[in-house]
């Protein structure tokens, strides 16, 4: 008899706080239904009174191949910036991307071989292995420089913001329904809201541990 996977429910936290005369920040937290802190949660806030400026970090961002598994799995970048796919395991391996927002390989490669790849366009990107299926992990590439991401608590924040209306967007890979709505950040005035998500079940493939062949635990 199939079993059916149960489907998670989530909290989702923010409150706006003061931080100095000229600006805030929106506080973000995520839970489960067990109240479980929800790692990989990407919040971004767009301004809706001004046009952000977008300044994409000198450095590349890493994302790393270690233990045949991507590192970090969930990555948010500014639209513009640059990221390193650096193979430190003793296998080769072999990425891409069949997504519309950057379609890309980097052929079979140990090290750091291949030039940083530059992500132009806002969008989600699904980074995959040709050669080990179980490999995933995600790059959220964003038209706003005010993001955060939620740490093994299940907490982040986004500071330093000048005061003003914002569109709040929330992104995880088991997200089932988008978050989208509209908060104001004011020196004087903090907020919190509360909101419910639901996160579908996890079915990302899972390796056997035979099929671990680059000599890690």
């Amino acid at each position: 008899m199939k079993t059916l996977l149960p489907v998670a429910t989530a909290l989702l936290l923010f409150a706006t706080n003061v931080f100095a005369a000229t600006g805030g920040g929106v506080r973000v937290e995520v839970k489960d239904d067990r109240g479980q802190p929800v790692a990989d949660a990407v919040s971004s806030l767009v301004p809706l009174d001004t046009r952000p400026v977008l300044t994409p970090p000198a450095e590349p961002v890493v994302i790393e191949q270690v233990g045949e598994e991507f590192t970090p799995y969930v990555t948010p970048v500014l639209v513009g910036t640059r990221v390193a796919f650096p193979n430190n395991d003793r296998v080769q391996h072999h990425v891409y991307s069949l997504s519309s927002t950057k379609t890309f390989e980097l052929p079979l490669y140990r090290g750091s071989v291949h030039d940083p790849v530059v992500f132009d366009l806002p969008g989600i990107v699904s980074l995959g292995c040709n050669i080990h299926d179980w490999m995933a992990a995600y790059v959220v590439v964003l038209a706003t420089p005010h993001f955060a991401k939620t740490g093994g608590d299940g907490t982040s924040l986004i500071a330093s913001l000048p005061p003003g209306r914002y569109r709040l967007e929330v992104w995880h890979p088991r997200l089932a329904a988008a978050i989208d709505r509209e908060v104001v950040v004011a020196p004087e005035d903090p907020a919190t809201q509360v909101i419910a998500i639901t996160l579908r079940p996890d079915r990302r493939i899972r390796r056997a541990p035979e099929a671990h062949s680059g000599g890690y635990p």
